[in-house]
């Protein structure tokens, strides 16, 4: 195995602290971290509307904050360990067939493996992604100057230290906040969709810290568009195939893509050992894990035109709960008990008549977007048709 970086090894993948469920680095055959690598447990995230007072608390949501740094060393070490070769500095400048064109001369492949970001590589037909479904994302570590100016502000939310506070619709509908106070120093995560006229995440960090004297020195983080949108269409063609943000392997919902991203690589190198090649993986993945994707998009297009006072209409009627925000962080679909089904009816109501249809309007596509990509076809004759109907939704 080759694996081909445009920048040098030590540079390459993401350089912040992400949060990525414990089960996701189990299904992708991953080691959960520890030691420094593990920057925070299992801890209560409280998400509030705008800057409160209406807020959701989430406990035992699974998801662990990495040091994505540490991680990436530690995926390319055992990626080494097992035989490959990792190659930084090169870059690709096209395919013929299984031949590729690099900055450092020919490489002749049996599969390739694309994973070259937003952009991909150009390798298969893509579905372009319009400006109002990227996200501008931004984390950043601090220095805590004033640790009693960081328990006065813990304590006026309410939210103790090691904990999660999550500002939400602070920049539009689809937008971001969070900070976390631990070990003397302070996390912060931010997104929003510039697109809409509203500021980056990069641009809610820094006002952030300058509004609160007790943040000190940044210490480390990064900042990148991140695509939305449903999965592309065409995962593989003949001995091609894409991952990850290329692929629209991006959980729409809250722009994560690093566990979708591990489980997908999981997927293509298990198809690849059965003997099943590429096309084998796009149906694994599309049959298994598109729908939840699709669907969770069509929320996230939903939410994404959201007031604070919808927003927080939402919470107060039940149909945003503990339940469903769990479920959306584990990047997995709700599974509505009895009565929430039975609240369902009168929370629309509460919502609001500007609310009520839009809302049961996403939640129908969605219950037909998981169904769709079940039935994703394995005769790639049928995709075109079948990529005419996930178009529709």
């Amino acid at each position: 195995m080759l694996c081909l970086d445009r920048r040098p090894l030590r540079g390459s993948g993401a350089h912040w602290v992400n949060g990525v469920g414990r089960g996701d680095f189990e299904a992708a055959g991953i080691e959960p971290p520890q030691g420094p690598e593990l920057r925070g447990m299992d801890r209560p995230f409280h998400l509030v509307a705008g800057r409160g007072p209406q807020r959701l608390t989430l406990r035992n949501h699974g998801v662990l904050e990495v040091d994505m740094r540490l991680l990436v060393e530690r995926l390319q070490r055992r990626a080494t360990e097992a035989g490959a070769t990792l190659v930084g500095n090169v870059r690709v400048k096209g395919v013929q067939g299984t031949s590729v064109q690099t900055s450092e001369g020919v490489v002749d492949c049996r599969f390739i493996a694309d994973a070259a970001g937003l952009r991909g590589a150009g390798l298969l037909p893509s579905r372009p992604v319009p400006p109002t479904d990227i996200c501008a994302a931004a984390q950043a570590m601090h220095r805590v100057r004033d640790p009693d100016g960081a328990r006065a502000f813990l304590e006026a939310h309410e939210v103790g230290e090691d904990e999660t506070l999550c500002f939400s619709g602070v920049a539009g509908g689809y937008s971001i906040l969070n900070v976390r106070v631990a070990h003397g120093e302070v996390g912060l995560l931010a997104g929003s969709i510039p697109a809409e006229g509203h500021v980056s995440g990069r641009r809610l960090i820094a006002d952030f810290v300058a509004a609160h004297a007790w943040i000190g020195e940044f210490v480390f983080g990064g900042h990148r568009p991140i695509p939305l949108g449903a999965p592309q269409s065409v995962l593989a063609d003949g001995a091609v195939a894409r991952l990850g943000d290329s692929a629209g392997q991006v959980f729409a919902a809250h722009g994560s893509g690093i566990a979708p991203g591990m489980l997908a690589a999981r997927m293509l190198a298990d198809a690849l050992a059965d003997g099943g090649g590429p096309d084998e993986y796009a149906v694994r993945w599309m049959r298994t894990q598109g729908g939840v994707f699709a669907a969770y998009d069509l929320f996230r297009r939903f939410s994404q035109q959201l007031s604070l006072d919808q927003l927080r209409a939402l919470m107060r009627a039940g149909l945003l709960d503990e339940a469903s925000a769990t479920a959306g962080m584990r990047q997995v679909l709700p599974r509505p008990d009895l009565a929430s089904l039975t609240r369902l009816p009168g929370g629309l109501m509460q919502s609001g008549v500007s609310l009520a249809r839009p809302l049961a309007q996403t939640v129908a596509k969605m219950t037909a977007a998981v169904a769709l990509y079940k039935a994703y076809p394995r005769s790639p004759s049928m995709r075109g048709a079948w990529s005419k109907l996930a178009a529709a939704l």
